[in-house]
């Protein structure tokens, strides 16, 4: 039987790139579900090519547009707005949701898979930082699996296989350092989003390519590791390394140092998620380490301190990487707007992070609030 797999976030860098994975190994998985908040032609094209039984477009808008592109598809279900990615993920046939939304938008529908008892592929690392410990919690008491996509976390993942009773020492999470990493704090204050939006390496979304920028990226991917690999802050190391050959390490108690290497290409970590605990043949480049050499850096928390405000949310828990993730939305996308300037976004975030109610120990109703406020308070900020 082939594997059912739902895909949140289909029209996306993630949601894009699992669909040649599947296209790939089209013997062993099958797409139940394509979902997007707004790319509706995309979404569209997509649901023509792999007849999915349902699509969802977040964006109620779009979905007289959507029935219309396929109108002549009766067999595919179309359904708009968030309760309607709340209720696809529940569908029996389902056996993996692959979480690719971008954002807060991601944590209801990943909640209702988990309760239905769906395996996790999670790319949309906001769910942890926002509530890890109730995802955790929700987790272990439904009995899922959670397997990382992240490139860092996998690697990490890929680490720790054959070593469940082994103790970690210290992650080694890697970091490219995006396009301004040998800028000074003076140029930093002029660049655009032109300059943010070209990644040396990778090739990702707006949202998360300015993130990578700001190197918040970064920072909420430390966030996401403490949750998953159960580790406290001080035990993961942010390594500057440009070349992102090296996907991540981990030390042991015993000073061994394990790390998964490859060439940046994000098929692959989505494709272990799918096979785990197989590996499976993969069409890519191969990576030849006599053309890369392999440096390391420490990151600069005073130039990018959107970092080092990712580090102190997680050192007080609660609600406040909540905080932090909501007014990092509000100005990452107020920047692509051009209303607001590259540094002035870690400004707003840690005024953000003063000015809201902290929470130590959150609901998931307290999340919902806390992300409502601080957007409203991050805003406020930007409009002054």
């Amino acid at each position: 039987m082939k594997k059912q797999i739902a895909i949140l976030g289909s029209t996306g860098s993630i949601g894009t790139q699992a669909l040649q994975v599947i296209e790939e190994h089209s013997d062993l998985y099958e797409v139940y579900c394509l979902t997007a908040n707004n790319k509706v032609e995309l979404l569209a094209e997509q649901a023509r090519k792999w007849k999915p039984a349902a699509v969802v477009i977040a964006n109620e808008a779009h979905y007289d547009r959507l029935k219309e592109l396929l109108a002549d598809l009766p067999d595919i279900k179309v359904y708009a707005g968030a309760d309607a990615l709340d209720q696809i993920v529940e569908a029996q046939p389902i056996d993996m949701v692959l979480t690719a939304m971008v954002g807060f938008a991601g944590l209801s529908p990943t909640i209702h898979a988990i309760k239905a008892r769906k395996t996790i592929c999670l790319a949309n690392k906001e769910t942890l930082v926002v509530a890890g410990e109730l995802i955790c919690s929700l987790a272990q008491q439904y009995h899922n699996a959670i397997l990382p996509v992240d490139s860092e976390h996998s690697a990490i993942f890929q680490c720790l296989v054959g070593e469940d009773h082994n103790e970690i020492e210290k992650i080694l999470l890697t970091a490219s350092g995006g396009p301004f990493r040998l800028m000074s704090h003076e140029q930093l204050a002029t660049v655009t989003k032109a300059d943010a939006l070209r990644h040396p390496t990778w090739d990702m979304g707006a949202k998360i390519t300015i993130d990578s920028a700001t190197m918040m990226n970064k920072g909420f991917e430390v966030i996401e590791a403490k949750w998953l690999f159960g580790v406290e802050p001080s035990q993961i190391q942010v390594l500057v390394h440009p070349q992102s050959i090296v996907h991540s390490a981990v030390q042991f108690r015993d000073g061994a140092v394990k790390a998964q290497l490859g060439v940046p290409d994000m098929r692959l970590p989505i494709q272990y998620a799918f096979s785990f605990p197989e590996r499976l043949s993969l069409t890519s480049e191969r990576l030849d380490l006599f053309q890369h050499p392999l440096e390391f850096f420490e990151p600069d928390l005073k130039k990018f301190r959107c970092l080092a405000l990712a580090f102190e949310a997680i050192s007080q828990g609660g609600n406040m990487p909540c905080i932090v993730n909501a007014a990092n939305e509000v100005v990452n996308r107020a920047f692509l707007e051009d209303r607001c300037g590259f540094l002035q976004m870690s400004d707003i975030i840690e005024k953000t992070m003063q000015r809201v109610a902290f929470v130590k120990t959150p609901s998931y109703d307290t999340y919902v609030a806390t992300d409502h406020e601080a957007r409203r308070v991050a805003m406020e900020l930007l409009n002054q």
